[in-house]
């Protein structure tokens, strides 16, 4: 008997999402579990599975096609069973909304290189005056920078840090850690310890009320050739430094190969953004909605600064600096500066670490 397969809501948010590639043809024999459809949602790019075996009957999506949550896409039947003009008419009767279709792309996105990485603008022999269409993801950005601008009232702490010892205690680690540490994974390390003893800085407001969250979690900011995807890092409190390294690593190979799921994208409080591989020396970064703050990092850089024993001689030390974005309805000024001291105490003691 003829089953139409229709797009899931993949998330709470989701409203429509856009076919970005089609895997099956008129014709071909599929079983439960393969994929049918890649499709692009407000978060991430998913499969759609089929829902049982059978044989592809007709195909009503088109690839670049955006459609509304539960619009019929694909009929499956038994082999030489024949679709009736009744069901189809049905199909379309139930069909939410009428799908717009988006300029052609291509059926397979480009990779995304590991971190640090140039970014890209899109195709290399770009020439002034050329029109450049808008990819989903930078629509999704825009829409959601423009939303945070828009509701977020915040305001901006900077604090330059002393690396020194933890750049000596990184390089030292690493010679005999299975999994290179990244500076982004003491940093991320080290929010999860101040996000615990400052736990407003993980709310967000509910009405009257400031809801903090059930767990922490950390968006780590990674560049895509189609713009900025933060992924979450899931319990940092409850995970070393070591175990923080190589869960981001995952992260980060997931969204080279198009593979985030909508769990690796929710429940995050705070977002790490690293310009410093680039050369950035401070920046200010924008509060991603639903989240109280966001922690721009820039390049660690050797300054001389006067030694503790004597003020009057300078030394060579390595700073970093840290530029925290704070939504100002959940924390004040003087609760967040005090958040920011105890990430900037942390990351100068590698202690915290061991």
């Amino acid at each position: 008997m003829a089953k139409e397969v229709r797009l899931p809501k993949f998330g709470d948010t989701m409203e429509e999402g856009t076919i970005v590639d089609c895997k099956v043809s008129i014709g071909d024999h599929v079983k439960s579990g393969d994929a049918l459809f890649d499709v692009e949602t407000d978060k991430a790019t998913l499969e759609i599975e089929s829902p049982a075996d059978g044989f592809v009957k007709q195909i009503m999506a088109e690839v670049g096609g955006s459609y509304r949550i539960e619009t019929p896409l694909l009929i499956l039947g038994e082999k030489d069973e024949r679709v009736s003009d009744e069901f189809l008419r049905s199909l379309k009767a139930s069909t939410p909304a009428t799908p717009t279709i988006a300029k052609s792309r291509p059926a397979k996105r480009e990779k995304i290189s590991d971190l640090p990485m140039p970014i890209p603008v899109l195709p290399q022999d770009l020439k002034l005056g050329q029109t450049i269409p808008v990819s989903k993801l930078q629509k999704i950005t825009s829409e959601k920078m423009l939303r945070s601008k828009q509701e977020i009232p915040c305001f901006y702490l900077n604090v330059r840090a002393d690396v020194t010892d933890l750049v000596a205690y990184r390089a030292k680690l690493n010679k005999t850690s299975e999994t290179e540490v990244a500076y982004n994974d003491f940093i991320i390390k080290a929010i999860a310890i101040g996000l615990e003893k400052f736990p407003i800085m993980t709310g967000q407001i509910d009405g009257d009320d400031i809801e903090l969250a059930k767990a922490i979690g950390v968006g780590l900011a990674i560049s895509t050739p189609e713009g900025l995807i933060a992924p979450i890092v899931k319990d940092p409190d409850k995970k070393t430094v070591a175990e923080i390294a190589y869960y981001s690593r995952q992260l980060i190979e997931r969204t080279k190969n198009n593979q985030l799921t909508l769990e690796d994208l929710e429940g995050g409080c705070i977002t790490v953004s690293n310009l410093g591989a680039f050369g950035v020396d401070s920046f200010i970064p924008i509060v991603v909605p639903d989240q109280c703050s966001i922690l721009g990092i820039g390049k660690i850089a050797d300054v001389c600064v006067p030694t503790d024993d004597s003020p009057d001689t300078l030394g060579v030390h390595k700073m970093m600096n840290m530029t925290l974005s704070v939504d100002h309805k959940v924390a004040n000024g003087g609760y967040a500066a005090q958040f920011l001291d105890f990430v900037k105490k942390t990351l100068e003691d590698p202690a915290n670490f061991k």
